[in-house]
């Protein structure tokens, strides 16, 4: 999942590190995952990310794990992100940031 939301993002417009050089983390607080069927060594998958915000501090991130071969999705999830400073601190998603991501759950 991580590895599908560091891509979202890049492709979005803001990466990790330019998102932590404008002083914002962006943790985790809440995660789900359902597994629905087994991925085999040697599968290709595709791990597809969606951003949506929740609040001008929170994102959730919803995920698919598609095997490539026959499209089947293995698993899905989420997780929520809480924007913070430096200091741990709640910080609003600059609104350049916000407009990336629909508003919805």
């Amino acid at each position: 999942f991580e590895v599908a939301r560091t891509t979202w993002l890049r492709d979005t417009g803001w990466s990790y590190r330019e998102m932590e050089a404008d002083g914002y983390m962006l943790p985790v607080v809440e995660a789900y995952c359902e597994y629905r069927q087994s991925a085999r060594y040697d599968d290709e998958l595709d791990i597809r990310a969606t951003g949506v915000k929740l609040s001008p501090v929170r994102v959730r991130f919803n995920y698919d794990v598609v095997r490539v071969e026959d499209r089947a999705v293995l698993a899905s999830g989420y997780t929520v992100h809480a924007s913070l400073d430096p200091t741990g601190r709640p910080r609003r998603l600059p609104e350049r940031v916000q407009q990336m991501f629909p508003t919805g759950a």
